[in-house]
């Protein structure tokens, strides 16, 4: 660095208009990529925060059993006396149960964290100084962010499918519509659940990250996110407010019901689809905005 380059200047900023920051390295993209998966899971906050959500459907499946073991009266919501008949239901409850409050916390810890979490810890400067580019760094950030969504459903269905297994009778399933499908078109149905709701975090995760742009403080962009995430929802409940409700991310939430039909009902799947792309698109832009004319300092 010369003397007369200013301290926050972009380590490409010396590179002429016919050498693209983001040039084709696609090998050094996926190994940055696989280095950034890694790192994220292989931290004990990402390792605890799967653990919390692998309780969920334990926690519920052990509450259910214990109150039903002596007879129980049965009270309390119908999906509940569900788990009692079929313990493959407890993976249906627990996404049910999760995607309000649980699924948004943690996947608005790592979104935030994407960006200011390497600007808090002095690391972010030494990444822009490889040859990797902000753009490719900020897709690489929120691919990882994606993943995490992912793996975050997953460890609820997989854990929910293995105690309701292991303390509940299991069979045939009976659908919303009233058919009786197999395990083998339940456990279908299942990962197709589980990739809806990953879908319906994408907005989030997206918004999270341009938090995460603004910001070298961790916490402030994971809790900006977890609160527009409650905002969202709380507004959507309001029926003086449901001008706003199809333009809301969590407005299709729990349409993942709609995979419990015979035949599918794919409506609420591509609308939540649409609406997705669309927080992805406009707060990805954002982010990008924001990440490539911003002066890294740390």
């Amino acid at each position: 660095m010369s003397p007369a380059e200013p301290v926050g200047a972009h380590p490409d900023a010396d590179r002429t208009a016919d050498e693209p920051v983001d040039g084709p390295r696609g090998g050094l993209g996926l190994a940055l990529l696989g280095s950034e998966l890694a790192v994220l899971f292989r931290r004990v906050r990402t390792i605890a925060l799967l653990g919390a959500l692998a309780l969920i459907p334990v926690l519920l499946a052990v509450a259910v059993r214990v109150t039903t073991a002596d007879g129980g009266s049965g009270r309390g919501p119908a999906f509940l006396g569900d788990i009692t008949q079929n313990g493959l239901f407890v993976s249906l409850t627990a996404l049910t149960v999760a995607i309000p409050l649980f699924l948004p916390l943690t996947v608005g810890v790592v979104a935030g964290d994407t960006i200011a979490g390497e600007a808090s810890l002095g690391t972010l400067r030494y990444l822009l100084v490889t040859p990797v580019g902000r753009v490719r760094l900020l897709l690489v950030k929120y691919v990882a962010a994606a993943a995490f969504c992912l793996a975050a459903t997953l460890v609820v269905v997989v854990f929910g499918a293995i105690a309701g297994a292991a303390l509940f009778p299991i069979g045939p399933v009976t659908l919303l519509s009233g058919q009786t499908i197999g395990l083998g078109d339940y456990a279908l149905r299942l990962l197709l659940m589980a990739l809806y709701v990953t879908l319906s975090l994408l907005g989030l995760s997206a918004i999270g990250l341009f938090a995460s742009t603004l910001t070298s403080v961790p916490v402030g962009a994971m809790a900006a996110t977890i609160v527009l995430s409650t905002v969202a929802q709380i507004v959507d409940a309001l029926p003086q407010l449901d001008a706003f409700d199809p333009w809301l991310f969590t407005h299709h939430w729990l349409g993942f019901a709609d995979l419990m039909r015979d035949p599918i009902s794919w409506d609420s799947f591509a609308a939540n689809a649409l609406l997705q792309a669309g927080y992805v698109a406009v707060f990805g832009a954002l982010a990008l905005g924001r990440f490539t004319t911003k002066d890294v300092l740390s």
